[in-house]
């Protein structure tokens, strides 16, 4: 999640064919309630969730993940 546009999201799905949703955060309010938003900057820690169909958050980890380790995550649901 981060807080760019619909539109910057879509064009960025659109580039890397993304298959599932990205959440655009524009007003911050699910950075704050997943303590994502930077103290000192009020920018978004790069974190990187995976939610399943039921809302459960299956995967949460900062920074930038091994592509690999999340397609794992994704192929046991």
């Amino acid at each position: 999640m981060n807080s760019g546009s619909l539109e910057s999201h879509k064009n960025f799905s659109d580039r890397n064919e993304f298959v599932v949703p990205l959440l655009s955060d524009e007003g911050g309010d699910v950075t704050g309630a997943y303590k994502a938003r930077h103290p000192k900057s009020g920018g978004t820690i790069r974190t990187v969730y995976i939610v399943d169909r039921e809302g459960i958050i299956r995967y949460a980890k900062r920074g930038k993940p091994p592509h690999e380790e999340l397609l794992e995550v994704l192929r046991d649901r």
